[in-house]
């Protein structure tokens, strides 16, 4: 087979878009490293870690809704939801921070299965009902406190305080929190009964119905698992931080949606990888990285080349979808 004809069978996989974006990621590292002294050290490639630590967990749970099929608008205002729900009841109630960071968690999850029933129960569509949600959520924040609440708890200024030495510079619990998360999402959507219904379920719902499927607790399970990280999420942003506000993670919903179509997996469900929200996050921060670094150009402009980014991914999918013979 000629190099030509490889290439063109590579083209076609649906693995094309997952695997551009790695090799988007290493050449934007290369490309900083060989124009900024000091941008490929090594404490920099790890504070794209610290830094997205709460956004590489809001992938994590997008991917899993988007695999099923859906979409969750909810999960920036639930996040903001969490950082004011959690420095409230530290500061003006004087809970203990474990059941702090437990009411919170549980919270986000049975939000995100409330949402799951709704969807399945009366057939509505996820962007609807995640979108009525979001408003739920950030107005909540501000039934509860209208200004920005600093969280001085001594368990979590140590969370945020603490570095943890490794090779080449060191890393914070958040984003030790964040890698762990990525890990059970790959497992969950690669090695479980669970993650084949995911798949199933966003391939071709009725199909999956056929196939005896649970596709309304798969559902439940999805939305909870995506409100459950949102809240999580949350609390990684609280760390970082040390306050809770309304206003904290706006637009952080479609952060993590550009992450994970970004990553490789397809909007319209049924394929993709959870590994591809970590290549996703990272190349939204080493964007982020390259213009701070460059330090003439306005920060607007991280927009501007994550949009550009996603216009040419939704094309990039939906050429993939084609069939070989129309591609």
């Amino acid at each position: 087979m000629t190099p030509l004809a490889l290439f063109q069978r590579w083209l076609r996989q649906p693995a094309f878009s997952a695997q551009v974006t790695v090799v988007l990621l290493l050449a934007l590292i290369a490309a900083g490293g060989a124009h900024y002294t000091g941008f490929a050290a090594p404490q920099v490639m790890l504070n794209l870690i610290i830094d997205n630590a709460y956004l590489l967990v809001l992938a994590v749970g997008m991917s899993l809704v988007i695999l099923s099929g859906g979409i969750d608008l909810s999960v920036g205002a639930v996040l903001a939801l969490a950082t004011t729900v959690a420095a409230w009841l530290l500061h003006h109630a004087h809970w203990p921070a474990w059941a702090v960071i437990a009411l919170v968690l549980g919270g986000g999850a049975a939000f995100g299965v409330l949402q799951g029933a709704l969807i399945h129960a009366f057939r509505l569509q996820p962007f609807i009902v995640t979108l009525a949600g979001m408003f739920l959520a950030r107005g909540l924040c501000y039934l509860i406190s209208v200004d920005s609440i600093t969280i001085e708890d001594p368990t979590f200024v140590l969370v945020s305080q603490t570095q943890w030495a490794v090779p080449g510079g060191f890393i914070s619990p958040s984003a030790a929190i964040a890698v762990a998360v990525l890990v059970a999402g790959i497992w969950l959507a690669h090695r479980s009964a669970f993650g084949r219904a995911v798949y199933a379920l966003g391939g071709n719902e009725q199909s999956a119905l056929m196939m005896g499927l649970p596709v309304g607790r798969t559902k439940l399970m999805v939305y909870g698992l995506s409100g459950l990280c949102a809240a999580l999420a949350g609390l990684l942003f609280a760390f970082y931080m040390l306050s809770g506000y309304g206003l904290h993670a706006q637009g952080a919903e479609l952060d993590a949606i550009a992450a994970v179509v970004i990553g490789g997996t397809m909007l319209s469900g049924g394929y993709g990888y959870v590994a591809g929200a970590l290549s996703g996050v990272l190349v939204l921060g080493v964007i982020q990285t390259l213009i701070a670094f460059d330090g003439t150009l306005s920060s607007w402009w991280t927009k501007i080349v994550i949009g550009a980014l996603l216009f040419v991914f939704c094309v990039v999918q939906r050429l993939l979808a084609r069939p070989a013979g129309q591609a």
